[in-house]
């Protein structure tokens, strides 16, 4: 029996700001958690909530062209878990739920710009690397990650398709 995913929602940017300052931003101002499009047509928050209905995990994602393609394409933005609860589900179910958001909005292919350190967890879910490493300046190394999606719900397929979440 598969593990149970934490519960997740589509909710407003303010409900996860703080955990992706606190995560994605300490130690810097909090206006440097505001990403330019949280707020523009298309964008949707995800939050992974505890049994106590604390926010656990988050994601943004947003109407952007695959960089260099100009591929239409959602970005995966923002994303972040409590360190504390990292391995309980937190980021899985927050991406996975962000995915089959952007396929019910009609993306074919979401993409984000992801920390080198987590390559493993976004080739878990289906995504693959495009292009080279390279590095964010203040926040350090990153690889474009993406994954094609193909509608409906099923898992990530062998040619790293997704129908919806992983």
């Amino acid at each position: 029996m598969a593990a149970t995913l934490p519960r997740t929602a589509t909710v407003p940017v303010a409900e996860v700001f703080a955990l992706r300052h606190a995560v994605l931003r300490p130690g810097l101002p909090a206006d440097s958690a505001a990403f330019p499009g949280d707020d523009a047509p298309g964008t949707f928050h995800v939050a992974s909530y505890d049994e106590r209905g604390k926010v656990q995990g988050c994601a943004t994602f947003l109407p952007e062209p695959l960089p260099g393609t100009g591929e239409e394409a959602y970005r995966l933005r923002g994303m972040a878990s409590d360190p504390a609860v990292r391995g309980l589900g937190h980021g899985a179910a927050v991406l996975r739920a962000g995915l089959a958001g952007a396929a019910a909005r009609g993306a074919a292919l979401v993409w984000c710009n992801g920390r080198t350190p987590a390559r493993g967890f976004y080739e878990h879910h289906g995504f693959h690397v495009r292009g080279e490493e390279f590095t964010v300046e203040g926040v350090g190394p990153h690889f474009v990650f993406a994954i094609k999606l193909s509608g409906g719900a099923a898992g990530a397929g062998a040619d790293g398709s997704a129908g919806g979440p992983p």
